[in-house]
């Protein structure tokens, strides 16, 4: 489930309303059109339909170049490691980015075989809502 404390009310009413969104997406295969509506509508949710959407798009983008840990992540984009560690915990409970040796120091993320499929669909939602180029923060 989605835990993002600065939900609004009328937002919280729609996830309860459509357990679509709230889909655990380690579930989902990408092989039947019903179930890739599934994920376009989770993704287009958690990177087009909040705040933090650009920075976890970034996360994606970056980790999709090579697996490394939340400091590096920080130091990549410069973001505050725990705005990196917020958007990771969301990304991870969605079933988006996996952990190696989880709760150790240091943990590797990597995308997971889900988002790696669902590459051009991150692509897709960026191309309609970005207002800025992905990773260029990294790249500066």
């Amino acid at each position: 489930m989605i835990r993002i404390p600065q939900l609004s009310l009328i937002l919280s009413e729609a996830l309860r309303r459509n357990p679509v969104l709230m889909t655990d997406v380690r579930k989902v295969r990408t092989d039947s059109p019903n179930e890739e509506k599934h994920l376009r509508r989770l993704l287009w949710y958690l990177l087009g339909g909040t705040r933090g959407g650009p920075n976890r798009a970034e996360i994606i983008k970056t980790l999709q170049n090579r697996p490394c840990n939340a400091n590096q992540l920080a130091e990549t984009l410069r973001v505050d490691y725990k705005t990196i560690q917020h958007h990771i915990r969301i990304l991870e409970e969605n079933g988006l980015v996996s952990l190696a040796n989880k709760g150790s120091y240091g943990a590797v993320l990597f995308l997971t075989s889900t988002m790696e499929e669902a590459i051009p669909i991150l692509d897709e939602i960026w191309g309609r809502i970005g207002t800025r180029k992905i990773s260029a923060t990294a790249k500066e």
